[in-house]
């Protein structure tokens, strides 16, 4: 059983953490390592089964990760052709796609390179999977935390639910992705309505982009307005142009009105871990719900908040990335 302690002491830490503010990626990562050395005890376990269940076990073990990788890859290259077809060849569309080019690059390369019989590019090899490895590794860290996190529920009465804008369409009237996190808000305020709770306010946020006619908080709250809101109790904040200026124009805006505010932000579910860690930078008081998003889009957009949340945290990861290499570097100059 000793080999559950640190997989046991893992899930405190993840516990403690994530009791103390579940917006932090440092939870990502301890719930990414509480699996990873789990796994590893459960193998250690193997031994004491007979020879051929071990066997098999352990061949499973060895298998199922390479299988599984094969088949992400070839999801997301599917994934990147649909995205082309119903959303256009924009770079941001075609990352599910270069994904799953990757992994089988990836998986070409170890099987061509050894043929050469060359330490040199064997270590190169090495040392390029060690850093797509450690990439690889924050990503689902990143995928599994982020689905967990996206289950949490509204509970208690808030004072704003901030809804985040995104682009419009002809430039003044809200698109699906955006109607969807505003349906959710409006669920949000309608649940605290039917509790006998004061009506929360609900903030539009998003400024006006170049090529919008009005800005993103004045579509949005005509939107609500529209579904039956009254107008009294929609606020606006349309200034801000990214994420973390929603956040801190909302914050002022909020804190202007109860600085013991609560609130509660409204975003689309591939985006709410994210912007839950920008909420954490900028000192709001709240935690962030997702709202539906049409399937086929979700894998690129996850990427997307991935490369994101990778480079918010560049100078750990850079550095994490520049030591494997000189570990490996090193290594293969020893080996020549």
């Amino acid at each position: 059983m000793a080999a559950f302690v640190l997989p046991a002491l893992l899930f405190l830490a993840l516990c403690v953490s994530a009791f103390k503010d579940r917006r932090r990626f440092r939870n990502a990562v301890l719930f990414g390592l509480t699996l990873i050395t789990f796994s590893a005890a459960l193998l250690f376990q193997v031994t004491a089964l007979p020879g051929w269940a071990a066997l098999t076990i352990i061949a499973l073990a060895f298998a199922a990760p390479t299988l599984g990788t094969m088949a992400i890859g070839a999801f997301l290259i599917a994934n990147g052709v649909t995205m082309i077809r119903k959303e256009g060849r924009r770079p941001a569309n075609l990352l599910s796609m270069l994904a799953g080019l990757g992994i089988f690059g990836m998986i070409a390369l170890l099987i061509v390179v050894p043929m050469f019989r060359s330490t040199l590019l064997n270590g190169m090899a090495a040392t390029l999977t060690l850093v797509v490895a450690y990439v690889a590794f924050l990503f689902l860290c990143f995928l599994g935390y982020a689905f967990l996190y996206g289950r949490i529920r509204v509970r208690g009465d808030v004072d704003h639910v901030v809804m985040l804008g995104s682009g419009l369409v002809g430039g003044d009237r809200v698109p699906p992705l955006l109607a969807s996190r505003l349906r959710k808000g409006k669920q949000v305020y309608e649940a605290q309505l039917a509790r006998g709770s004061r009506p929360p306010v609900l903030l539009t946020s998003g400024g006006k982009g170049s090529d919008e006619r009005v800005a993103e908080a004045r579509a949005m709250a005509d939107w609500l307005i529209a579904e039956g809101v009254p107008a009294e109790h929609v606020t606006l904040e349309d200034r801000s142009r990214t994420t973390e200026e929603n956040m801190l124009f909302s914050k002022e805006i909020m804190l202007a009105h109860d600085p013991g505010y609560r609130c509660v932000v409204v975003t689309n579910n591939f985006h709410a871990f994210r912007a839950a860690m920008l909420a954490r930078k900028t000192g709001v008081n709240g935690q962030v719900v997702g709202s539906p998003t049409a399937r086929y889009f979700l894998p690129s957009a996850m990427l997307r908040e991935f490369v994101a949340v990778f480079w918010e945290h560049r100078k750990v990861n850079l550095s994490i990335c520049g030591l494997l290499i000189a570990v490996g570097a090193a290594a293969t100059l020893a080996a020549v």
